[in-house]
């Protein structure tokens, strides 16, 4: 089973094809010349196919990250996904960012992944499940009461502690790969089924 993963959801870009659970190729992008990431999605999809004797029709399967996160790579990565799903009538998976950054959590101790969600909240993932938008008062309070490994990003990293995703080149891209594999195990979900994961409303204009 082919199988192409992405994420433009967060600070960097992560491309990855994996046959079953084997790494073809995983590649990260970053901004560039002032350019978001997620404009480099297609010509990345393209490069990483080409680069293994694979064209689109030979995919049986694409997963992608659905958020929360960036509202224009939200956008960007679930809008590919699901077009190219549709055209090649295959499945489309969708991973929450917030349970991609729990699996760095250290292995036996319980993750709680907390993102920086503006208006002094956190999107917030504790115990498998996600919490959504959450005052970070209350968020301190979980973390003081409970034994979690904390994972969050710069901007929390300072008042909530544990670590920062962004300090750290983790193989994202790869885990998201092991995560809608594991998925396809057990679901087939349909394209029309895969829906941005915003929790709270994207901006207007």
């Amino acid at each position: 089973m082919n199988i192409l993963v992405f994420d433009t959801c967060l600070d960097k870009m992560y491309v990855t094809l994996t046959q079953n659970k084997n790494i073809l190729c995983s590649k990260i992008v970053t901004n560039q010349d002032n350019k978001y990431h997620s404009a480099f999605l297609i010509s990345t999809i393209k490069e990483i196919l080409k680069s293994n004797n694979l064209t689109p029709q030979d995919l049986d399967a694409v997963g992608t990250n659905i958020g929360p996160g960036s509202f224009t790579g939200i956008r960007a990565c679930t809008t590919v996904a699901r077009m190219m799903a549709q055209q090649l009538n295959i499945t489309a998976v969708g991973v929450s960012s917030l349970e991609i950054l729990s699996k760095i959590a250290e292995k036996n101790t319980p993750a709680l992944v907390a993102l920086d969600a503006r208006k002094n909240c956190a999107y917030l993932y504790t115990d498998g499940e996600i919490k959504g938008a959450v005052e970070l008062e209350e968020v301190e309070k979980i973390i003081k009461n409970n034994n979690y490994f904390v994972i969050t990003d710069d901007k929390l990293n300072q008042r909530l502690g544990g670590i920062s995703y962004q300090q750290k080149e983790y193989k994202l891209g790869e885990i998201l790969a092991e995560l809608v594999y594991e998925k396809l195990q057990t679901q087939k979900p349909k394209w029309q089924e895969l829906k941005p994961l915003y929790i709270q409303p994207p901006p207007m204009g």
